[in-house]
């Protein structure tokens, strides 16, 4: 058995939804991390938050 789509859409609960873009953050700075380790490239990331915080990632050449 595969996996089902995932359906993309808005989270309606605020808390559900600031728990999902943690998850989801700390999951990008991972695979940022990763890719720039891997494939030795640069790598520069900029997230900003519904709240406007920013969050930011890059690597050093």
């Amino acid at each position: 058995m595969g996996k089902g789509r995932v359906v993309v859409e808005r989270i309606e609960k605020k808390i559900s939804r600031q728990v999902t873009f943690s998850k989801r953050r700390s999951g990008l700075l991972k695979k940022g991390f990763e890719l720039s380790m891997i494939c030795d490239v640069v790598v520069a990331l900029i997230i900003f938050s519904s709240r406007g915080k920013l969050h930011q990632y890059s690597t050093n050449e």
